[in-house]
């Protein structure tokens, strides 16, 4: 077993790379190969790279909550490293409290450029990354305060009340338990109190309401970078994981049955389910990296997960697609046109990973 000793774990800073891969644009490269390879398995994999409309669960669904529960997996780590410090939970509070408040304002930032300043009105207030700013100062509280039992009574507690409000509170016009596009009350809360300009028209899934169960991802990320800090042996670590996801799994699956999986609504089986795949994902990595010691093949994703928040920079900013044509346009030129959307997004991909690859060898990182 070559199973780290010091407190950071390779497996974390690869899966979270591995969710960035995704982000920031290596599903293009899968979505421009659809229909053209000829390989089953491509246009499957393609398939799973859009969100369903409403109801319903695919692989792209998962990235979001993904991210959300490696937040919590690395959270409970510097949590831990802070308070052995000698660090006081006020000033712990303190700087994750900034921390949301960077995190608030440079998501709205990104998800407004160029930013209407002049009205208000067509600014979206919320975002990805102000989404992970609150649930990280929330899930630090919860983290600083109980105890494993305690948060977990704490996402039993607000993943049931989300439930019985989705369902028992009457929303003007449709009723109660209406969880159609128009009718559902996580819309009527942000119609009513949520400023600026909705995402979906009618409500945001980044909105108010959605806040809370999301959450909930970040408690299940903190509860995993438990019991891997845990004393027992890698492989016993690793079991726990996949028990306990295939719990979250299936209990999520039978509760879709009656409060349907919706990536948009933030459902609570929806929740459970993510929680479970994430972890799984998160015992595979660890088992593979950290336990049986295969490191060589993660590097790729680690250079990416080091510096997650420059890669989502960059490529909000930055139009690689048209640098990627610039540079290799000459050489995929003579391929079958269908071919060369897939080539500009793997050479955009390339040079996104060089420039990423370049901070890494000088030890850049940039964090919040």
């Amino acid at each position: 077993m070559t199973e780290q000793k010091n407190n950071r774990l390779l497996s974390i800073d690869a899966l979270r790379g591995f969710d960035m891969f995704f982000i920031a644009g290596g599903a293009a490269v899968f979505l421009a190969m659809k229909g053209i390879t000829g390989l089953a398995w491509v246009d499957v994999m393609a398939g799973q790279l859009k969100h369903v409309p409403w109801h319903g669960f695919v692989f792209w669904d998962l990235i979001m909550p993904l991210f959300l529960f490696i937040t919590g997996v690395s959270m409970s780590f510097s949590l831990k490293i802070a308070i052995e410090r000698g660090l006081s939970k006020a000033v712990l509070y303190k700087k994750v409290a900034i921390r949301m408040l960077i995190m608030i304002g440079l998501g709205i930032l990104i998800k407004n450029t160029a930013m209407p300043i002049f009205d208000p009105s067509e600014i979206r207030f919320v975002s990805v990354l102000g989404r992970i700013g609150i649930a990280s100062f929330l899930g630090a509280v919860l983290y600083l305060n109980y105890s494993a039992r305690g948060q977990v009574y704490w996402i039993m507690g607000i993943l049931l009340s989300y439930y019985a409000i989705l369902f028992l509170v009457p929303v003007p016009g449709y009723g109660a338990g209406d969880l159609s596009f128009e009718g559902n009350v996580v819309g009527w809360i942000d119609r009513a109190l949520l400023p600026g300009r909705l995402l979906n028209g009618t409500y945001d899934e980044l909105g108010i309401l959605t806040q809370f169960p999301s959450l909930c991802i970040t408690v299940f990320g903190c509860l995993t970078g438990k019991i891997l800090q845990g004393s027992k042996k890698g492989n016993e670590k690793t079991l726990t994981l996949l028990v306990v996801g295939a719990g979250l799994v299936a209990i999520g699956l039978l509760w879709g049955l009656h409060f349907p999986i919706n990536k948009k609504l933030w459902s609570s089986s929806f929740i459970l389910l993510t929680s479970g795949l994430s972890i799984w994902l998160m015992a595979v990595f660890y088992w593979l990296i950290d336990v049986k010691g295969y490191q060589k093949w993660a590097f790729f994703f680690k250079v990416i997960g080091l510096n997650s928040l420059t890669v989502y920079f960059l490529y909000h900013f930055i139009k690689f697609g048209p640098i990627s044509h610039k540079l290799f346009g000459g050489i995929y030129a003579p391929l079958p046109e269908q071919w060369h959307n897939v080539f500009q997004a793997i050479g955009a991909w390339s040079v996104l990973w060089y420039l990423l690859y370049v901070l890494y060898k000088k030890q850049l990182f940039v964090k919040i």
